[in-house]
């Protein structure tokens, strides 16, 4: 079985759109989303719409829960100026239809040899893994003999093997061998990376082969950004999108 591993979408159709049409040419069995489909992204209601139509597993992320307004999810004055600002955009233009799918998601799910977290086993709505230590308590708090999360919008890959750790960022073309004991792999964040790569990133595993494969798709950033500007969403927002930062 092979699974596509997306996360943080953040309304980025373009992003999105890319990848998807990249997993036509190599068709996996199924898709799995790790969260944050909506938020800073300026078409939150088609992303909704392509995920509920073309995701096997969905997770729920923390901006997803805030715009919803869920319960113990703290509230958008919470968040940066600019993270505000387009979460209370989203809020006024989510659809019911966006609205009622993304209220049935949760943030972490178990789907056979692996357990997903849109943020950590810890805390899977706000906590980030970024660093060997994480990555260690992440799969201390854990059996599965892959974890998976997203929510830092940064590409990793770091497994534990004979009690030793292994690995770090993964950019575009890193594999991990699933065969050689535990790992923790982020997939990168589809509509707004943070690694210095700006293109859309994603995850293909394949289960039989126990292999994982870390990809990267270019997509049109600019048309992203007018998007962003003609909603009167946050500049910065805009920029970061060339940078991947």
């Amino acid at each position: 079985m092979r699974a596509a591993v997306i996360s943080d979408i953040h309304g980025n159709l373009y992003a999105l759109e890319a990848v998807l049409d990249a997993l036509e040419k190599d068709p996996p069995d199924e898709i799995w989303s790790l969260g944050d489909t909506i938020g800073y992204g300026p078409r939150p209601n088609r992303c909704a719409a392509l995920m509920q139509e073309r995701a096997n597993v969905a997770l729920a992320g923390n901006h997803d829960l805030a715009i919803l307004g869920a319960t113990g999810v703290s509230d958008l004055k919470e968040f940066s100026h600019d993270a505000a600002v387009s979460g209370r955009w989203t809020q006024e233009v989510l659809s019911d239809e966006a609205r009622s799918y993304l209220s049935g998601l949760e943030p972490l799910a178990k789907v056979d040899d692996a357990e997903l977290f849109h943020a950590s086993p810890r805390d899977p709505v706000w906590d980030y893994v970024l660093t060997a230590e994480g990555a260690l308590d992440a799969l201390d708090l854990t059996e599965a003999p892959l974890v998976l999360v997203g929510h830092s919008h940064v590409a990793l890959a770091i497994g534990i093997t004979d009690a030793a750790l292994d690995g770090g960022l993964a950019p575009e073309g890193s594999e991990a061998d699933l065969a050689r004991g535990r790992w923790l792999l982020n997939p990168g964040s589809v509509g707004q990376p943070r690694d210095g790569d700006p293109r859309a990133a994603y995850l293909m595993i394949d289960f039989d082969a126990k292999r994982a494969q870390f990809r990267r798709v270019p997509y049109a950033v600019e048309r992203t950004q007018a998007e962003i500007r003609e909603r009167n969403l946050p500049e910065a927002l805009a920029e970061r999108l060339a940078h991947g930062l």
